[in-house]
């Protein structure tokens, strides 16, 4: 499930927005997380937990999700 997200990140740096998407659609999601938890590191704020989960609970949505739409076409072609 976390497949493509080492390629997913080169391709972010290198400005390949769309493609980094498609390699990993979680991607921006992820760094949404990252970016959250970092800044609530320092500075804390109402509400900060329920952000926090919130997101990372959208992020294993979107990994599942892409998860198993990835795997569709090779689960119906054994069958």
């Amino acid at each position: 499930m976390g497949c493509g997200i080492q390629r997913a990140t080169a391709l972010l740096f290198k400005g390949e927005f769309i493609a980094a998407f498609h390699m990993y659609p979680a991607i921006y999601s992820l760094f949404l997380l990252l970016a959250f938890v970092t800044f609530n590191l320092f500075v804390k704020f109402k509400y900060d937990f329920q952000i926090k989960v919130f997101l990372i609970f959208l992020n294993v949505a979107i990994i599942v999700i892409s998860y198993v739409l990835k795997m569709a076409p090779i689960i119906s072609t054994i069958q």
